[in-house]
């Protein structure tokens, strides 16, 4: 059986020596190899955060070019992520069963091929189906990048390394839609996704240093794994569906929400579930978790209402909006990595606190902010993007930090699956917001809604400071 710990809910996480088992305390690499191992799961998340990102911005010209309607190009992009979400969970246990090296190449390799698919399709199905096996590879990637970060990296720099990783998000995320209108502007669309196919190669040959360790051998359940899929299948679809088609929608929620709950009635009594609950009973994990979710929301939804605020409020045009949007994800680049320092000397609590806090007050300071031009709310971006970072970095390490080496995949995870949950709740909610509200109006609530959701994970986070109850 899988040995079960809770660390301490205090300032410092419990050292990972506490949980015993083989992959305990991992021999440090050479530094040649090691920084070479790092790179590699680098490269590869900029390979997953800037292909979403180009094709975002590339949906009204693939619409024209395939002679589909905006709403169907759509798909391309629900597509990639209901494969994401779906993909998330088994791939880490699959990932913890032969190997997280294993599983983390074969998802660099698919998420590769799927591109090759996708720059020679013909078709909106050919190419939705392509978009499909991209998001299973990048799940694979996505679920397994910090787990293998921390079998490279010593203890004391786990932090760092997740800065460097949110550096990395973050330069992608701000990259993506420069890149994609800069190909556009020379190229057609099909050149968009050919561009995965050096970048790829270069990370599969990378991915040689990675540290090759076995898995625990465990048999993946079949039908957890359906039961998985079709749960969050049914959840992305209910929550696309939700403006256009309400009754089918709310099928698709009751159906996701029934099939999630016999998924979590079937894994629980399992000693390592699919779906980590045995990692959930843990305070400090839990916390995290939730505290992410409450995170992503808020963001999600100040960053869709943001645009609209400066467009409507402020009469910018696209140029000028893209400009005064791109200093939040700049912020967070400069931001992780320092806090990914600091997080080793300075209460997980207090940082994310603080990070959710600034958030916060960003959005709610947008939305209450009289419109005299766009200056006040690019600094108020600025803000925002410094919250992000301080708060993203310690919150990952302390979730990572809470779960055994061995279930490093299971964080990962659920870190993932946290971040997608997060971002679909705060996209849900700005859109039903727009759909009911004065457009002049609607980014006003919408930011104010967000600044809720950051504070509440400020507020969350600060049940790690709670003192540990010492067992006799």
């Amino acid at each position: 059986m899988t040995k079960r710990f809770t660390p301490s809910a205090g300032s410092r996480v419990a050292p990972e020596s506490m949980a015993s088992g083989a992959l305990d305390a991992p021999a440090a690499p050479s530094l040649p190899s090691g920084a070479v191992a790092v790179a590699a799961v680098l490269a590869a998340m900029v390979l997953v955060v800037l292909d979403a990102g180009i094709v975002n911005v590339a949906l009204p010209t693939i619409a024209g070019a395939l002679q589909v309607t905006p709403t169907m190009s759509v798909w391309i992009v629900t597509a990639y992520q209901a494969a994401l979400v779906m993909g998330l969970l088994p791939l880490a246990a699959l990932g913890e069963s032969v190997g997280h090296r294993r599983v983390f190449t074969a998802g660099v390799a698919v998420f590769t091929a799927a591109s090759v698919l996708c720059a020679c399709a013909p078709s909106l199905p050919w190419l939705v189906a392509a978009r499909f096996l991209q998001g299973l590879g990048g799940a694979g990637v996505m679920a397994l990048g910090v787990a293998l970060l921390r079998a490279v990296v010593p203890h004391r720099q786990l932090g760092a390394a997740i800065g460097w990783n949110a550096l990395a998000v973050a330069l992608s995320s701000a990259a993506g839609p420069a890149i994609g209108a800069m190909i556009l502007s020379g190229a057609g669309w099909h050149w968009l996704f050919a561009l995965n196919l050096p970048l790829g190669g270069a990370v599969l040959l990378a991915a040689r240093a990675l540290p090759r360790r076995g898995g625990t051998g465990r048999r993946l359940d079949r039908l957890s794994v359906a039961l998985n899929a079709g749960a969050f299948a049914a959840l992305v679809l209910g929550a696309e569906l939700l403006l256009e088609k309400p009754l089918a929608a709310a099928a698709l929620l009751a159906l996701g929400g029934f099939v999630l709950t016999a998924l979590v009635r079937r894994e629980m009594p399992k000693d390592a579930p699919m779906i980590p609950l045995d990692l959930l009973r843990a305070m400090p994990f839990r916390i995290s978790v939730v505290a992410s979710v409450c995170c992503f929301a808020g963001t999600t939804a100040g960053l869709m209402a943001l645009p609209f605020h400066l467009h409507h409020g402020l009469g910018q045009d696209a140029l000028m909006t893209g400009l005064c949007m791109t200093p939040w994800p700049l912020t967070v680049a400069l931001a992780a990595p320092l806090a990914g320092r600091i997080a080793e000397r300075v209460s997980t609590a207090w940082l994310c606190a603080a990070g959710g806090a600034l958030i916060a007050l960003g959005l709610a300071a947008a939305s209450l902010w009289p419109l005299q031009g766009p200056v006040p709310l690019v600094l108020l971006t600025v803000l925002c993007g410094l919250g992000f970072g301080i708060f993203q970095v310690p919150n990952n390490r302390s979730m990572f930090l809470s779960a055994p080496p061995e279930r490093s995949g299971a964080a990962g995870g659920m870190q993932g699956t946290a971040r997608l949950a997060g971002q679909t709740a705060g996209g849900v909610i700005t859109s039903l917001l727009f759909s009911v509200a004065p457009v002049d109006l609607a980014p006003r609530i919408g930011l104010a809604i967000g600044a809720v959701l950051a504070l509440a994970a400020a507020i969350v986070s600060m049940a790690h400071a709670r003192p540990a109850i010492r067992q006799p």
